[in-house]
């Protein structure tokens, strides 16, 4: 099957003698080329029993690369239970105008961050208000830059119980719907961005350079006043327990997994998409490899861009002492087994129920790590 190191180690080179590109998109092109190969040095494990041997070349571990994100992505899914209220919980997508999306790639750290703020004080201020809740709430927000086509599309995330903590030290659950008009969200979270947006230092260059002038980027800004955004909250999810599994799916998804590459022949990738505006359905697109490594290098984030943040009572502030609270006022079980680091193999147990370590030659005796041979 084809995969995004396949097309990484045949046209990377080419391609980057080609473009011009940041320091951390060549980074990310070279962790995803050297993943789980020799390059990267390798463990040798030995069966106790019968002597077999196995070799495993050692991965790349950033968090681009399709084929190191689904431990990262369980063990924070184990974590993220013991923050779990017994509340239902809402999903709500924030999502900027798509022709903002020039200017945010020529700022991605800027706009990203604008976007999370503006997105978190829209969901804040709004809770707080007695007209929907007149509570402090908690939430997750997890940014994403691509749609299905892989073409630029930030937005963020958020997950959101339903209800808070008011004043008084009380909670307040909310109602069977969300609690905040949709339409209210939107024009509030506009109004945001657009005010940071205005007070931001931004880069304008290439199809963009039109905006350095105050006029034009004056214009510009009314021109997004005048539009309606989008922002949109899924149904109630099932129960709390299935929050997490859900929010999963987000949280360590890469721009696109190795699972929906379909071929790669003749310097063409062919891939799996929705087509969100033709009733959901999946259709293949097939791309030169240039442009799909265009593509896929759009979503490599700033280097130390922290992509999933927590708000409110979920915030590292917070969670000691108002989370605790929160968790007793809303009879949330709790988590009484200790919070041990687990070992690969032992997490992998924990998860699957399977004992990887069993020698898969005898299938009786355990691999260890064989000592390094010394000269």
């Amino acid at each position: 099957m084809a995969e995004l190191q396949d097309v990484f180690s045949r046209h990377g080179k080419t391609y980057r003698l080609n473009h011009r590109l940041l320091a951390n998109q060549l980074k990310v092109m070279r962790a995803i080329e050297i993943c789980r190969t020799s390059t990267l040095g390798s463990h040798v494990d030995q069966c106790d029993e019968c002597g077999f041997v196995h070799i495993s070349y050692n991965s790349c571990r950033n968090r681009h690369c399709p084929k190191c994100q689904a431990l990262t992505k369980e063990r924070w899914i184990d974590a993220r239970k013991a923050d779990l209220l017994n509340v239902q919980y809402f999903h709500v997508v924030f999502t900027i105008p798509d022709i903002l999306n020039p200017v945010a790639l020529q700022n991605q750290r800027i706009i990203y961050d604008i976007l999370f703020k503006s997105a978190a004080e829209t969901l804040a201020e709004l809770a707080a208000d007695k007209k929907y809740l007149g509570a402090q709430i908690g939430f997750t927000g997890i940014l994403h830059t691509w749609g299905q086509n892989l073409m630029h599309h930030p937005h963020i995330h958020c997950i959101v119980p339903g209800g808070g903590l008011n004043s008084c030290g009380k909670w307040l659950n909310s109602k069977k719907k969300f609690f905040i008009p949709v339409k209210v969200l939107s024009r509030k979270f506009r109004g945001k961005f657009l005010y940071f947006l205005k007070q931001a230092k931004l880069d304008f260059y290439g199809s963009i350079s039109h905006l350095r002038s105050s006029g034009a980027f004056n214009d510009f800004l009314s021109s997004l006043y005048q539009r309606e955004w989008i922002v949109y909250c899924k149904p109630p999810f099932k129960n709390a327990a299935y929050v997490v599994e859900y929010l999963g799916r987000y949280t360590h998804r890469v721009a696109i997994s190795n699972n929906r590459i379909v071929k790669f022949e003749d310097d063409q990738v062919t891939f799996k998409w929705r087509d969100y505006r033709d009733g959901n359905k999946q259709k293949l697109m097939t791309l030169d490899a240039d442009e799909f490594i265009r593509r896929f290098l759009i979503h490599v984030l700033p280097r130390g861009f922290t992509k999933i943040r927590y708000y409110g009572l979920f915030s590292p502030r917070n969670k000691t002492q108002k989370l605790k609270l929160c968790k007793k006022l809303t009879n949330t079980p709790r988590r009484d087994e200790p919070r041990v680091k687990l070992s690969v193999l032992e997490f992998l147990k924990k998860l699957t129920g399977k004992d990887f370590s069993v020698c898969p030659h005898c299938g009786v005796g355990h691999l260890t790590r064989a000592s390094p041979k010394i000269s």
